[in-house]
Protein backbone atom coordinates (compact mmCIF):
# COMPACT_ATOMS: atom_id res chain seq x y z
CA UNK A 1 0.00 0.00 0.00
CA UNK A 2 1.21 3.34 -0.80
CA UNK A 3 1.15 7.40 0.36
CA UNK A 4 -0.10 8.98 -2.59
CA UNK A 5 1.15 12.80 -3.38
CA UNK A 6 0.39 14.34 -6.25
CA UNK A 7 1.67 16.70 -8.63
CA UNK A 8 0.35 18.93 -11.24
CA UNK A 9 2.54 18.76 -14.22
CA UNK A 10 2.02 19.56 -18.04
CA UNK A 11 1.35 17.62 -20.78
CA UNK A 12 1.22 18.24 -24.79
CA UNK A 13 -2.77 17.08 -25.18
CA UNK A 14 -3.93 18.31 -21.05
CA UNK A 15 -2.68 21.57 -19.48
CA UNK A 16 -2.12 19.97 -16.05
CA UNK A 17 -2.32 16.29 -15.00
CA UNK A 18 -2.34 15.09 -11.82
CA UNK A 19 0.71 12.30 -11.24
CA UNK A 20 0.72 9.98 -8.24
CA UNK A 21 4.53 9.40 -6.17
CA UNK A 22 4.53 6.33 -4.91
CA UNK A 23 6.75 7.02 -1.22
CA UNK A 24 8.07 2.91 -0.19
CA UNK A 25 8.96 1.54 2.73
CA UNK A 26 12.45 2.13 1.71
CA UNK A 27 12.22 5.53 1.64
CA UNK A 28 10.47 6.08 4.57
CA UNK A 29 13.20 4.53 6.45
CA UNK A 30 16.34 6.74 4.33
CA UNK A 31 14.60 9.47 5.15
CA UNK A 32 14.56 8.68 8.95
CA UNK A 33 17.91 7.73 8.96
CA UNK A 34 18.77 11.50 7.26
CA UNK A 35 16.70 13.06 10.04
CA UNK A 36 18.17 11.67 12.50
CA UNK A 37 21.76 11.77 11.60
CA UNK A 38 20.93 15.83 10.98
CA UNK A 39 20.02 15.66 14.85
CA UNK A 40 23.67 14.42 15.60
CA UNK A 41 22.31 10.93 15.99
CA UNK A 42 22.48 7.26 14.25
CA UNK A 43 19.96 5.51 13.05
CA UNK A 44 21.18 2.18 12.98
CA UNK A 45 19.78 -0.98 11.00
CA UNK A 46 18.50 -3.26 14.07
CA UNK A 47 19.61 -7.22 13.57
CA UNK A 48 18.95 -9.93 16.23
CA UNK A 49 19.91 -13.02 15.22
CA UNK A 50 17.16 -15.13 16.95
CA UNK A 51 15.10 -13.01 17.64
CA UNK A 52 12.47 -12.28 15.29
CA UNK A 53 10.41 -9.28 14.95
CA UNK A 54 12.51 -6.71 16.44
CA UNK A 55 11.95 -3.32 15.04
CA UNK A 56 13.91 -2.28 11.82
CA UNK A 57 16.34 0.62 13.54
CA UNK A 58 17.72 1.43 17.01
CA UNK A 59 18.19 5.39 17.44
CA UNK A 60 20.66 6.10 19.14
CA UNK A 61 21.44 10.03 20.69
CA UNK A 62 23.56 11.96 22.90
CA UNK A 63 23.03 11.47 26.91
CA UNK A 64 22.14 7.84 26.24
CA UNK A 65 18.71 8.17 24.55
CA UNK A 66 17.83 4.77 22.86
CA UNK A 67 14.75 4.55 20.74
CA UNK A 68 13.35 2.12 17.98
CA UNK A 69 11.72 2.08 15.10
CA UNK A 70 9.65 -0.18 13.24
CA UNK A 71 9.00 0.82 9.36
CA UNK A 72 6.08 0.19 7.51
CA UNK A 73 5.06 0.30 3.71
CA UNK A 74 2.56 3.31 3.81
CA UNK A 75 -0.40 1.81 5.50
CA UNK A 76 0.49 -1.65 6.93
CA UNK A 77 0.80 -2.85 10.37
CA UNK A 78 3.16 -4.49 12.15
CA UNK A 79 2.55 -8.83 12.74
CA UNK A 80 1.34 -10.16 15.87
CA UNK A 81 5.31 -10.80 16.89
CA UNK A 82 6.46 -7.72 16.18
CA UNK A 83 3.83 -6.26 18.12
CA UNK A 84 5.09 -8.70 21.20
CA UNK A 85 8.49 -7.58 20.56
CA UNK A 86 7.20 -3.93 21.05
CA UNK A 87 5.70 -4.41 24.29
CA UNK A 88 8.26 -6.24 25.63
CA UNK A 89 11.11 -3.14 24.61
CA UNK A 90 8.18 -0.85 25.85
CA UNK A 91 8.09 -2.88 29.21
CA UNK A 92 11.92 -2.58 29.51
CA UNK A 93 11.43 1.27 29.32
CA UNK A 94 12.53 2.02 25.80
CA UNK A 95 10.55 4.09 23.48
CA UNK A 96 9.37 2.01 19.89
CA UNK A 97 7.50 3.67 17.31
CA UNK A 98 5.79 2.62 14.45
CA UNK A 99 6.55 4.54 11.10
CA UNK A 100 4.29 4.41 8.07
CA UNK A 101 3.79 8.35 7.32
CA UNK A 102 6.80 10.75 6.52
CA UNK A 103 4.97 13.09 8.45
CA UNK A 104 5.73 10.60 11.57
CA UNK A 105 9.35 11.19 11.47
CA UNK A 106 8.68 14.71 13.05
CA UNK A 107 6.91 13.08 16.21
CA UNK A 108 9.79 10.64 16.56
CA UNK A 109 12.36 13.67 16.43
CA UNK A 110 10.55 15.57 18.67
CA UNK A 111 10.56 12.38 21.40
CA UNK A 112 14.23 12.58 20.90
CA UNK A 113 14.59 16.65 21.46
CA UNK A 114 12.28 15.90 25.11
CA UNK A 115 14.23 12.74 25.75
Amino acid sequence: MYVHAHIETQSPKRPFVQRSIKVTEKQLEQKLVKAVKNMGGLALKFTSPGNDGMPDRIILFKNGVVMFVEVKAPGEKPRPLQLARHRLLRRLGFRVFVLDDEKQIGVIIDAIQTA
